[in-house]
């Protein structure tokens, strides 16, 4: 279960997931599990259906799966993609408005990807939206209006992604451990969605969404005598055929452990990844072996990477590793996210764990409560009629033996702390392995560079897209005679100049946002005699509301009150006033930090304390503000500036999370109206 927490610090907005880890209790005795299966058949096209009999609710599911190799799309990248979005956008028998009608009516859930589709619904309506899922999935109707609509709107999703450091750290690892050609190192580009025509995502759906080697699923309140007529009819004419199987070489590992650092100057926190390919099918010996060292290692809360770098040292909200079993290549993976003053120190901390699993047997207690959790797990789900189901498909493309699952238990049971030792050495490599972070250079290198020259392991600047460049500037010359109270008098006459802003007692801003699917509304209000307040609402409620005026400042949140002391209440009376930055030039300890690149952009760094404010250098306006906390470093960033009664003001402000950014635009902003004494009390 999640919560989402609220919080605001000046301008600064703080969105904190708590997850409620727990652990896992010590079970008894392990029982005898009798895994069951389905009723199965085959279509003389291939098609492969398997029916899970279950009559407790009055539902039913459907999953088509096609069991396909993957493949790389090279300079079309994308053109599944585009496939994806337009199956299912009605087909030609049906318009694509009377085929949401219908699912609507029905009450149903009905989805199309290039790999398959899935519906479930109300057992008394099965029949006809496994019609419908058939209808959509065997007979799509591609148009050029849905497919020019599609285009645009995975282009504009795309440019939404160049800023978020952990997409850019997710496709830099992706081609750095698979190379660019291979399917899972591809990348999609606006360059490559452009080279999609419409009639390649035919030619993709007609090689590709075929029955050779299909599996539906069928699970819930049916006969399987009446699943197969019905299965049948739909898609016995289905034409018998099966997908290429192209070969790709096994990506190879680095010949020794570097470091791969990606310069993102907007970043708040490094991206951390220890990663290294692997090898690994689950009828493999060693399949169980190494997913319980995995455990050991970090895929429990109790891991030796969570109690490292979040219990012991808190410098992440959370440190995981994870290896999975595949029929194709995979990696093995080690990663956190940590506030930039920490992050050669987390790496150390990721090698020292890495090492000690490769080098000191797991003791017993451990490995007893690590198997505990997953026989738990295992235990918990295995009855259920989805878990029999993905089992049985899971004995279908893995190639596992039919006893797999009857045997999981024993198989979990035996593996010992000497088998732990062996598999991580074999696929937690310490000698070959990427140490990819992806975070700010001016901030992160320093300490980076020094870790380097004394372990020896070196460092290789890439990219956001994974080429090998040079090492990033940190640190741009500034030119004589541009100073701090240059830079912000320059501002001041960038946004309308002293006299204009002279003449505003107050200011209103209302802006919206969304976050997770939750419209937010945030509403900020300042008067030139020091007063604040800021409200954030959620869906009609109040979820944050924060005040300053001439007595203090406090913060309510969730029905709780703190009252500001000291520096906190400093700060807050400090960024009350509607420009802070006209006190700043008087201030003795503003100083000039240098020239960073902030999206994109060249600009100044104000520093004051713990805040430091970035002007463009070219307009002179303010672009972002960031400030040091406990927590790390919190982002705010600023754009679209329009005039209100001769002052600039920013209508477009961006809080920049390590998990997301959250836009908000300004609907209503106003200058010495819409203010009241009432606001600050």
């Amino acid at each position: 279960m999640k919560k989402i927490i609220i919080a605001a610090t000046g301008l600064f907005l703080t969105l904190t997931m708590q997850a409620q880890d727990r652990p896992q209790p010590k079970p008894g005795p392990a029982p005898v599990i009798n895994v069951k299966a389905p009723e199965t058949f085959k279509l003389p096209n291939g098609l492969k259906v398997l029916v899970v009999e279950n009559h407790k609710l009055p539902r039913v599911s459907y999953n088509l799966t096609l069991d396909n190799a993957p493949y790389a799309e090279g300079n079309k990248k994308g053109v599944a993609d585009l496939t994806s979005e337009l199956i299912g956008k009605g087909s030609r028998k049906i318009t694509k408005d009377a085929f949401n009608e219908e699912v609507d009516f029905l009450g149903a859930d009905i989805s199309f990807s290039a790999n398959g589709a899935y519906a479930s619904s109300l057992s008394k309506y099965g029949n006809r939206v496994l019609e419908l899922m058939a209808e959509g999935a065997l007979s799509p109707n591609f148009t050029q209006e849905e497919f020019d609509k599609e285009k645009t709107q995975l282009i504009e999703g795309l440019k939404t992604q160049e800023k978020s450091v952990p997409a850019v750290a997710g496709r830099v690892r992706g081609v750095l451990a698979y190379g660019k050609t291979h399917p899972s190192g591809e990348y999609l580009t606006e360059e490559t969605i452009n080279n999609v025509t419409l009639q390649d995502v035919k030619q993709n759906y007609y090689t590709y969404f075929v029955p050779g080697n299909a599996y539906l699923v069928v699970i819930g309140d049916v006969k399987p005598a009446d699943v197969k007529k019905q299965v049948t009819k739909l898609f016995g004419n289905w034409k018998s055929q099966k997908a290429p199987n192209v070969s790709y070489t096994d990506p190879k590992n680095v010949q020794y452990t570097q470091i791969n650092f990606v310069d993102m100057p907007n970043a708040v926190q490094s991206e951390i990844s220890l990663i290294n390919t692997v090898r690994l099918e689950m009828k493999d010996p060693d399949f169980f072996p190494a997913i319980l060292a995995n455990q050991v290692l970090g895929g429990d809360f109790n891991s030796y990477l969570n109690m490292n770098l979040r219990e012991a040292h808190g410098w992440t909200y959370g440190a995981r590793s994870g290896i999975s079993g595949s029929r194709y290549v995979t990696t093995f993976s080690a990663s956190s996210q940590v506030r930039n003053a920490v992050t050669d120190s987390a790496v150390v901390e990721f090698m020292k764990e890495i090492k000690r699993i490769r080098t000191e047997k797991v003791s017993k207690e451990v490995l007893d409560a690590v198997k505990a959790g997953y026989i738990g797990r295992f235990v918990m789900q295995v009855d259920k009629p989805q878990t029999i189901a993905r089992y049985a498909l899971n004995i279908e493309t893995e190639g596992l033996p039919a006893d797999f699952y009857k045997n999981y238990i024993k198989s979990i049971e035996a593996v010992t702390p000497e088998d732990i030792q062996r598999v991580a050495n074999k696929y937690f490599l310490a000698e070959n392995q990427r140490i990819i972070i992806v975070g700010k250079g001016s901030d992160v290198l320093p300490s980076l560079e020094k870790f380097s020259a004394t372990t020896k392991i070196p460092i290789v600047f890439f990219d956001k897209f994974g080429n090998q460049v040079a090492k990033p500037e940190a640190k741009k010359t500034v030119a004589t005679g541009v100073t701090a109270k240059s830079v912000l008098e320059n501002y001041v006459k960038a946004i309308g100049g002293e006299k204009a802003i002279a003449g505003i007692k107050t200011t209103s801003a209302t802006f919206e946002g969304n976050v997770q699917g939750t419209p937010l509304v945030l509403t900020m209000k300042n008067a030139s005699t020091g007063k604040s307040s800021v409200n954030m609402n959620a869906m009609g409620m109040t979820v944050m509301k924060q005040v300053t005026n001439d007595k203090g400042a406090y913060m309510e949140q969730q029905g709780q009150r703190k009252d500001f002391t000291g520096e906190e209440l400093a700060d807050r009376k400090e960024s009350a006033r509607p420009f802070k930055e006209l006190q700043w030039i008087k201030k003795s300890d503003v100083t000039l930090a240098g020239i960073e690149t902030i999206n994109g952009t060249d600009a100044y760094a104000i520093k004051s304390g713990k805040s430091t404010v970035y002007f463009d250098t070219k307009t002179g306006l303010k672009v972002a503000e960031s400030k040091a906390s406990d927590q790390g470093v919190q982002t705010m960033n600023f754009g679209d500036y329009k005039e209100v009664k001769g002052v600039k003001f920013p209508h477009k402000m961006t809080v920049v999370q390590p998990q997301m950014e959250i836009e908000f635009t300004a609907t209503d902003v106003k200058v010495n109206e819409g203010v009241t004494d009432a606001d600050f009390q």
